[in-house]
């Protein structure tokens, strides 16, 4: 095998090259003067926002709140009084 043939047989990544950094350069810019146009709407949407990131993070962080995994089997956690009863000294069981 010629290792040359290997070497250009990778692909780079899109984010390594030179035209990544200017898309990132153009949509900096972008961003900047839709922010400076359109702050008004901006700041009229936030607290819409808020209340919607609230919600997501409800959602995802707290899992639904009765996915599979709360399934009431007890396996995955043990009860405050448990770990006490594990922890006392002296038992003679």
């Amino acid at each position: 095998m010629n290792p040359v043939h290997e070497e250009h047989a990778r692909t780079s990544s899109f984010w390594g090259t030179r035209y990544s950094y200017g898309w990132i350069v153009i949509a900096a810019v972008a961003g900047y003067f839709l922010l400076t146009e359109h702050l008004a709407h901006v700041i009229e949407a936030l607290p819409a926002v808020l209340l919607l990131a609230c919600f997501g993070m409800h959602f995802f962080m707290h899992r639904g709140h009765g996915g599979p995994e709360h399934a009431g089997d007890g396996s995955k956690s043990q009860s405050s009084s448990d770990r006490v009863d594990e922890n006392k000294r002296g038992d003679v069981s």
